[in-house]
């Protein structure tokens, strides 16, 4: 057995704890494989074993890993930091992108999604923890720049995605998710009718599980340490 096929059965079990632990059902949450800067092989060996959506934060890497894998049925998610000058290439390539956190992004991806392919999955990045170093929307600022992308064309509105701060104990992890929790909560008391939380990862999904996750982004867990080099 590779490690990554390991690895990958040792984080569905854990998931799957996770969601027992919760008391939900095994569907309600989707793993992501985060396989930012590890290359197409690692991929390809995690479709093997039955991964199929990927995360990607770096573009010009992901696009190089979709060259290689046309060959598989992958579903790929844009989760990093998008610049204005990225936006046709992600809306042209991505099924999920999970960073928006301005009205000028989302204008753009909508403007230039191809109108034969699907819409694009839209989650709206909350700096819940309120960090400078990290983008996001305000949580006050949530509801405004939701209505903005939901009047969009060639996009499709799922939820919220966070990153928090880093915390030591579930408890502590607990409490971000279960802000974005009632944020999602609030807007569909808009009559949104929003499906996806978008938070968690290989340190802190089991607490975000708890508070309602619907994607669990986990890439360290499943194919190790990461080199990030020159990577851009």
């Amino acid at each position: 057995m590779t490690a990554i096929l390991s690895n990958l059965q040792a984080t569905r079990e854990a998931v799957a704890q996770a969601i027992k632990a919760a008391h939900r059902n095994m569907t309600d949450v989707r793993l992501l494989a985060v396989s930012k800067t590890f290359p197409a092989e690692a991929v390809r060996e995690a479709y093997q074993a039955g991964q199929t959506a990927f995360g990607e934060n770096y573009l010009q890497e992901a696009l190089d890993k979709m060259a290689v894998l046309r060959d598989l049925p992958l579903e790929w998610h844009f989760i990093g930091p998008i610049q204005s000058n990225k936006t046709r290439l992600i809306a042209e390539n991505f099924a999920w992108v999970h960073g928006v956190d301005r009205l000028k992004i989302a204008e753009r991806l909508s403007a230039q999604r191809p109108p034969q392919l699907p819409p694009l999955n839209i989650c709206l990045q909350v700096n819940v923890s309120g960090e400078d170093s990290k983008s996001g929307v305000a949580p006050q600022d949530v509801l405004q720049l939701a209505r903005q992308v939901m009047s969009l064309p060639h996009l499709k509105l799922r939820g919220l995605m966070a990153i928090p701060s880093p915390a030591n104990d579930t408890a502590a992890q607990r409490i971000p998710f279960a802000q974005m929790r009632s944020l999602l909560e609030n807007l569909n008391g808009q009559g949104m009718m929003l499906d996806t939380l978008s938070m968690g990862m290989s340190h802190d999904f089991a607490a975000a599980i708890l508070e309602g996750a619907t994607i669990v982004r986990v890439g360290t867990a499943i194919f190790g340490n990461r080199n990030y080099g020159e990577l851009k």
